[in-house]
């Protein structure tokens, strides 16, 4: 069954075949440096819903998602071209270095899978890592992002540490913090972290994000 959602003068149309839209991605979408002009891959796109997010911040994009599965890609294509934007999703394995070329994107973002497969988290199948892992995703965006470009991603708290190696591993230097919590009395659920390719040390580490918030 498919639903439909505004996003400001955007239209989603979703499906219950694939992971909808939640409030990871609309945080990522505000978090992420944007500027025009800007050439943006969405590494596991779905059904496209970061790339309307993006574009309701900034229209002139270069917009490109990569998505794994066929049907959530081709719902992706079909909601750009029902708002009129431009972009290509391209159905395939973001591992895959034919897919597309590399040190070309100013920004690579990710809602991923973060759930370790086999940790009986309760994120649901489409919550677990089994079929990319965060190694794998960083180095992904590592070879698509252009020196000085950014990699804006949600993950879980818990594992921080798995993933600045795997950012420091793939050529990329964390530049920016945020934890997501529901309410201050709640330990963090999720974290923002944005990436610069080959950047220099430093950490600006910004106040929690309370759900509560606007």
């Amino acid at each position: 069954m498919t639903s439909v959602e505004y996003l400001g003068a955007y239209r989603l149309t979703q499906s219950d075949d694939y992971f909808k839209l939640g409030r990871d991605s609309v945080l990522l979408a505000r978090f992420a440096t944007l500027r025009k002009g800007w050439s943006v891959c969405d590494l596991g796109c779905g059904v496209g819903s970061l790339l309307l997010l993006l574009s309701q911040r900034e229209g002139d994009l270069d917009r490109v998602g990569i998505e794994l599965n066929p049907g959530a890609a081709a719902l992706a294509r079909q909601n750009l071209a029902d708002n009129g934007l431009a972009g290509e999703i391209l159905p395939g394995d973001l591992r895959d270095r034919t897919l597309l070329a590399g040190d070309r994107f100013h920004l690579v973002v990710s809602n991923p899978p973060y759930f370790r497969a086999g940790s009986g988290k309760s994120g649901g199948q489409a919550r677990m890592d089994h079929t990319c892992s965060v190694a794998e995703l960083c180095q992904a965006a590592g070879r698509l992002a252009r020196t000085g470009g950014r990699f804006a991603l949600v993950y879980r708290p818990e594992r921080l540490a798995e993933l600045f190696a795997a950012l420091k591993a793939a050529r990329w230097e964390p530049k920016r913090m945020q934890l997501l919590a529901y309410h201050r009395d709640k330990a963090p659920y999720a974290v923002l972290v944005e990436a610069v390719k080959d950047g220099g040390p430093g950490l600006e580490i910004l106040p929690v994000h309370y759900q509560t918030q606007a």
